[in-house]
């Protein structure tokens, strides 16, 4: 199983179109030490040929054209993508969709509800029902992914549920509950029936059953969002804690590092990095205490093989 990170970065990107922070700056001006990364999606495939997304990043244009595996091959038009997997509704994973509108067959997977939420947006529609297909993926039940013509691409997935929250745009104003449990956010394990790793952009807790899940994994992509909690807070930038927003905490008692720290999972890769967090910055003590712990940054174009 060969896996390309095609971003890495949370919405907005890094550096952020409207940040005048000092690390947005760094990578504005080209730093070795602070990359500029797209926003977060990877490809997987079985076979090297054909392709399949995890998210459709809205920088999703530019990530194939920085990406050769990627890029049409055959006749006047082609491509290799097969098919797009869905995490969320989120802006950050499906806007890039629109980019897969010119008529190329491929399927979309994506649970009844994110299924819901295209259906609900009619710009959508772009993707034409004849060419694309929709294909609902239930909770915690194996579903392999098909080439266009129908035939078994080599992988199989299980989506299964992780504490986040509905799309921004979607939160209501009633005192809804943001954290809820169920179809809006999901993680995906990736199998190719020899080797398996797991795809979580977006995730607001460690639960039992999601360490359970996790424990001995060959490869986890995981939620990088924040350093801390405050982060958006103390910089000004935000009302909200990262918890609010839907996403752990890299540090604190009950973050990501020690949230791992036990699972004996052999190659941990942050995605979703927001521009505040400092692990962007090669030469933070933040990504010396991050490196320390057995953590792994993601940056475009990074190529993994299971």
């Amino acid at each position: 199983m060969k896996v390309l990170v095609l971003g890495a970065a949370a919405g907005g990107g890094f550096p952020q179109w409207n940040s005048n922070a000092e690390a947005c700056n760094r990578a504005r001006r080209g730093d070795p030490a602070a990359p500029a990364r797209t926003q977060t999606s990877v490809a997987v495939s079985a076979d090297g040929e054909h392709w399949f997304l995890f998210n459709a990043s809205p920088d999703l244009r530019q990530q194939i054209e920085a990406t050769v595996e990627l890029q049409p091959r055959f006749g006047l038009r082609s491509s290799p993508i097969a098919g797009v997997v869905l995490t969320g509704g989120d802006v950050d994973a499906i806007a890039g969709l629109l980019t897969l509108r010119e008529r190329q067959p491929l399927t979309l997977y994506a649970t009844g509800k994110v299924h819901a939420v295209l259906k609900a947006n009619s710009i959508f529609e772009v993707l034409a029902a004849d060419v694309v297909k929709r294909s609902i993926v239930p909770l915690e039940q194996p579903v392999p992914l098909r080439l266009p013509d129908g035939s078994l691409g080599g992988l199989t997935i299980r989506c299964f549920p992780v504490p986040g929250k509905v799309p921004l745009y979607l939160e209501a104003a009633d005192g809804t509950p943001p954290i809820v449990l169920g179809e809006e956010t999901v993680g995906v394990e990736v199998s190719d029936g020899r080797s398996r790793c797991f795809f979580i952009p977006g995730c607001a807790a460690m639960t039992d059953a999601l360490a359970q899940r996790l424990r001995g994994a060959e490869l986890v992509f995981f939620d990088g969002t924040l350093w801390r909690d405050d982060e958006m807070i103390r910089g000004g930038l935000s009302s909200k804690s990262g918890r609010r927003m839907g996403h752990m905490s890299l540090t604190g008692t009950e973050g990501t590092i020690a949230a791992f720290a036990d699972l004996g999972v052999r190659r941990k890769v942050l995605v979703h990095i927001n521009n505040s967090n400092p692990v962007l910055l090669q030469d933070s003590s933040e990504r010396a205490e991050l490196e320390a712990a057995g953590w792994e940054v993601a940056h475009d174009g990074m190529r993994l093989s299971l």
